[in-house]
């Protein structure tokens, strides 16, 4: 039975030694490169008395940071990944939290890490890997590993602006890669483009499936994401047939009409989440790929990665919604009214999530952990974790579960309870609307929508007045030159509140 992810790696390298594992625009490392990178980091940490404890690696978006996070699993400890381009408080709170002893750097973030209140030992990651390799300490260290132990600490904000630090172990991972490998159809011949954050869980889709079956996973510079028809060009150029990107990265691409200039022709399968993917800018993607798997992804941090998958092989009207389908195997989903029991055929319930899947919870913040990890309440006999995800939910007469809404994207107005997707819904589905983004400004009592296109104001408010009731009608429409968004690609709505 596989307990640690490193066994894709020792697995793998002994198939593919010299074939590229990872690359970005301005380098690449062989299976044999990663292999031997990692385990002289492991060494190095393992001669410096470090075990079993979180270790943070503070480096750019680049392949050398791919190896440090295996070469400090190497080492029988977690690694706990963090970028400049994270909010600065946010680094410091993590730091405050973590008080870690040790943290992997490269030339460049190190000057970063100056301006930081850290005090602990700052390790190069050009000098760590000149260590010579310990066989047999590497081998002892394997040997004490279970597969509940920490893989990493992944710090996500949530809706509230506080990094939490979820805690995931290698059997939650592994289960994970097994089920995703099997549903994206993963092989040999797989060439990922990774479009997220090294910092986010995001990233798992690319890192652990070229361990397994010997793939390339290629980092795409984040500039090109400005820049579509360059975009379109990399995906063509390293001949990329495997993306797992966020919707509205794919926006990017069919909302400037760049699909029918210049058709990412490799592109085979093509994996979406974290947002609602407009109708409109998906049947732009099915008509000009009409051959490649189109497959929406859902899941929260919390349960490793996505716990439902859905693909989208059928025609969708301009005012539906594309399901999440149906969980991974080894996953249940459990909607629950607000009686904690499973809603009626057609009602709206919270998606609760149960399986091996499930994170070790937050870490440091048991009182967290204790809110949203809870008993199975429809099972009363033994103890058994869930996950409340605090997303709404319900199932199609197709028996397919919808993604409704987030609990905290219902706002009460004008005496009506609203679900802010629905208007942005609303939005998108104007031909002249490339995004759309709906913000309750709760101290004036006013909704705002925000959107990007070449509508003006006035056709936007007299096209919403024919769309949804009038008590859901944005009291203000603002236009933007470009939408917000985060690190990760997804709408900044926090950015949009903070501006109004």
């Amino acid at each position: 039975m596989q307990k640690n992810v490193l066994e894709y790696l020792e697995n793998i390298v002994t198939q593919y030694p010299n074939k590229t594992a990872y690359a970005d625009d301005k380098s690449r490392m062989t299976f044999n490169e990663v292999f031997s990178c990692s385990r002289a980091i492991g060494t190095f940490f393992h001669k410096n008395s470090y075990e079993r404890e979180p270790l943070i690696v503070f480096m750019g978006r680049h392949i050398e940071t791919i190896a440090a996070y295996y070469g400090v699993v190497y080492s029988g400890c977690s690694y706990v990944p963090i970028d400049e381009e994270m909010p600065r408080h946010r680094i410091d709170l993590i730091f405050k939290g973590l008080n870690p002893r040790a943290v992997i750097c490269d030339a460049e973030t190190q000057k970063a890490l100056q301006t930081y209140e850290y005090h602990g030992k700052i390790y190069l990651y050009e000098d760590i890997i000149k260590t010579e390799i310990d066989d047999k300490a590497l081998r002892q260290i394997r040997a004490k590993q279970l597969d509940i132990d920490p893989l990493y600490i992944v710090y996500t904000s949530g809706s509230t602006g506080v990094p939490k630090g979820v805690a995931a172990c290698h059997r939650s991972v592994i289960d994970y890669i097994e089920s995703l490998s099997q549903i994206l159809d993963v092989d040999e011949s797989t060439i990922f483009g990774n479009q997220t954050p090294l910092y986010v869980d995001a990233c798992l889709k690319e890192l652990y499936p070229t361990l397994k079956f010997g793939a390339t996973a290629y980092i795409i510079p984040k500039e090109l994401f400005m820049f579509p028809l360059k975009l379109a060009d990399f995906l063509n150029e390293h001949k990329i047939n495997t993306i797992c990107w966020v919707v509205s990265a794919l926006t990017m691409l069919s909302a400037f009409g760049v699909l029918g200039k210049n058709t990412p022709k490799y592109l085979r399968t093509i994996a979406f989440g974290s947002e609602v993917f407009p109708i409109k800018q998906f049947n732009l993607w099915k008509k000009h790929l009409p051959d490649a798997r189109m497959i929406n992804l859902y899941g929260p941090t919390e349960t490793t990665g996505m716990a439902c998958y859905y693909e989208a092989n059928r025609e969708f009207s301009p005012d539906e919604v594309i399901p999440i389908g149906k969980p991974f195997p080894n996953t249940e989903i459990l909607l629950l009214d607000e009686e904690d029991k499973p809603a009626g055929e057609g009602q709206v319930g919270e998606i609760c999530i149960r399986g091996t899947r499930l994170t070790l919870g937050y870490y440091n913040s048991f009182d967290k952990t204790n809110e949203v990890f809870v008993q199975n309440p429809l099972n009363p006999h033994y103890p058994e974790l869930i996950y409340r995800t605090g997303d709404l939910g319900r199932y199609n007469d197709k028996g397919e579960l919808l993604f409704f809404s987030r609990k905290d994207n219902q706002i009460k107005h004008m005496g009506h309870r609203i679900e802010l997707g629905e208007i942005e819904a609303a939005a998108n589905l104007h031909p002249e609307v490339q995004l759309a983004c709906c913000i309750y400004d709760e101290h004036r009592k006013k909704i705002v929508l925000f959107y990007t296109g070449t509508l003006n104001p006035g056709d936007m408010a007299t096209f919403m007045k024919g769309r949804v009731p009038r008590y859901m009608v944005p009291n203000s429409i603002r236009p933007l030159d470009s939408m917000p968004l985060t690190p990760n690609g997804k709408l900044d709505r926090m950015s949009l509140k903070a501006s109004l």
